[in-house]
């Protein structure tokens, strides 16, 4: 994704805040991130392991503002609290989170949810994918003491059945009610939660799910725009809902996916 699709200009100007998830250029973390950056946000970027560090490393120092890198562990305590602490070393406080993370193992992501989902494949999905958006809002928040914003990104399988996503249709489900009781609880604060349910897009998450392809044909063929869902227009969201552009929206999941999410049958051709 070239930065030229994401025009500069200063609606992030002066906010600071972290990345969670970019996995390589076609991440829609990586997307969100370039649109951010574009518009004056000073940016960190967590990773977890050296193979991934030097997948977006060259990325990150790619981008504008001299952003920064921090591991993270989301399923380890003791390195998310090395990660806050150091944003707040760096920082002091911030203003808006991205969290684009989510995992589930291969073999569950094909055939029978019912009897391919073990209980340790389930739990970790529900850690991963779900319960380290309430740890990191947490942990983030206490970072936020003039408001701030944050968002997850979710799927339409967390709405609906979709052959082969299973487990991870359950977690994204878990991922958007925790968004409504996380907005719920640090609405006060002047703090929004949001999510942005994408649609099917050539990422790393999209080929582990058996079937991918088929998924990405769909999605175009029955959206209402008869298109994929555009990098641009998820980057878009995302800006729209971390930037003060987005004042009074809250607890809310933003659709971005070409319209199919709206679609209860696809167009059938004329019989005669």
């Amino acid at each position: 994704m070239s930065d030229s699709v994401f025009p500069a200009g200063n609606l992030m100007k002066g906010k600071r805040g972290l990345v969670m998830g970019v996995a390589n250029k076609n991440s829609i973390a990586w997307g969100i991130a370039q649109q951010l950056a574009a518009q004056g946000a000073k940016l960190a970027f967590s990773y977890q392991g050296e193979e991934l560090e030097k997948r977006v490393r060259p990325l990150v120092e790619s981008l504008p503002g001299n952003p920064f890198m921090v591991t993270a562990d989301v399923t380890d305590d003791a390195s998310m609290d090395a990660c806050f602490d150091a944003l707040q070393k760096k920082w002091g406080k911030m203003d808006f989170l991205v969290h684009a993370i989510a995992f589930a193992g291969k073999d569950e992501l094909k055939g029978s949810f019912t009897h391919n989902t073990t209980r340790e494949g389930f739990k970790r999905a529900m850690d991963v994918s779900a319960f380290s958006f309430v740890d990191a809002a947490k942990r983030a928040s206490a970072l936020m003491p003039d408001g701030g914003a944050m968002i997850s990104m979710t799927y339409l399988g967390s709405e609906r059945v979709v052959p082969n996503y299973n487990v991870m249709g359950v977690a994204k489900a878990a991922l958007e009610a925790s968004t409504r009781y996380i907005a719920r609880d640090l609405g006060p604060a002047g703090i929004r939660v949001n999510a942005i349910s994408a649609g099917p897009m050539r990422t790393l998450a999209m080929a582990g799910i058996s079937g991918g392809k088929t998924l990405m044909k769909t999605g175009k063929d029955w959206s209402m725009l008869k298109e994929d869902t555009r990098m641009e227009g998820v980057a878009g969201a995302a800006l729209y809902l971390l930037s003060d552009l987005g004042h009074s929206c809250t607890g809310e999941v933003l659709h971005v996916d070409a319209g199919f999410h709206a679609v209860g049958v696809p167009d059938i051709a004329d019989e005669g």
